[in-house]
């Protein structure tokens, strides 16, 4: 398939049950892997910002952790469920609604994260400079910024052309997945059957992501001012394979950029 990718409003009736089909992603070993590297390159407290928060899960536990929290996503109904967990929580947690390609906070940051392959929404590779510069320009002097991106070998060989379903009382879905290789795109057309009262009221959503090369990050933070630091093999220390599912990337601050009058 060839033509133009638009990128469509993802998440809006999908929050509403999100958490619910996500519950078996260990959220908890997630923070323990993302504390443990956080650690190794001295950010043990300070502000973080987690781009791409969600609903909130995993913002929740880095709060525990003791890091002071800001949370960035362009999804209002995923942020109305952050919110929701906030208030229940009690803990101190700014949630500002805002596109990750042009976000804006009130100062910098010890460290960013973007988790569960917020990464791969950003289709085009100037826009996803954009972010890499966004981010370095907040962050302080020497911060760390750690992302996830989804591999080839996942879209290929697992999501392929692939139709994944679940049902449960409260709702049910249909994935059906389709990935374009020449343009190293990924479209899932998500159906939601959701428990609304007595009857279930249809959904239907379509996401895109797009599959960014090891050398292709690499030179899109350096284009942004950051030095790559290290890539993982998810959830390891050691170098991805060609079946690594997910890599880990983890980028150092090296000054602002100076901007273009």
């Amino acid at each position: 398939m060839t033509g133009v990718w638009k990128r469509m409003e993802a998440y809006r009736s999908f929050a509403r049950v999100y958490d619910m089909f996500m519950d078996n992603v260990p959220y908890e070993e997630w923070c323990g892997y993302l504390t443990g590297l956080l650690e190794e390159y001295g950010v043990k407290n300070g502000i973080l910002l987690d781009l791409g928060c969600g609903t909130g899960s995993l913002t929740e536990l880095l709060a525990e952790k003791g890091y002071d929290m800001i949370g960035v996503d362009n999804s209002e109904d995923m942020l109305e469920i952050a919110v929701e967990k906030r208030e229940k929580s009690g803990r101190d947690i700014l949630y500002l609604m805002q596109d990750m390609r042009e976000f804006e906070l009130y100062g910098t940051v010890r460290a960013a994260v973007s988790i569960c392959d917020s990464i791969n929404y950003i289709l085009d590779y100037d826009e996803l400079v954009q972010v890499f510069s966004l981010v370095n320009n907040y962050l302080d002097p020497g911060g760390i910024f750690i992302f996830d991106c989804n591999t080839e070998y996942k879209y290929r060989e697992l999501l392929a052309d692939n139709v994944i379903a679940e049902n449960r009382d409260e709702g049910s879905f249909i994935w059906e997945n389709y990935y374009y290789d020449d343009e190293r795109m990924n479209e899932y057309d998500l159906t939601l059957f959701i428990k609304e009262g007595e009857q279930y009221t249809k959904y239907v959503e379509t996401h895109y992501q797009r599959c960014y090369r090891i050398d292709e990050i690499e030179k899109a933070l350096k284009e942004a001012g950051m030095r790559l630091e290290a890539v993982y093999d998810a959830f390891t220390r050691e170098t991805p394979k060609p079946d690594s599912e997910r890599i880990y990337f983890i980028a150092r601050e090296q000054g602002k950029k100076e901007k273009k009058i």
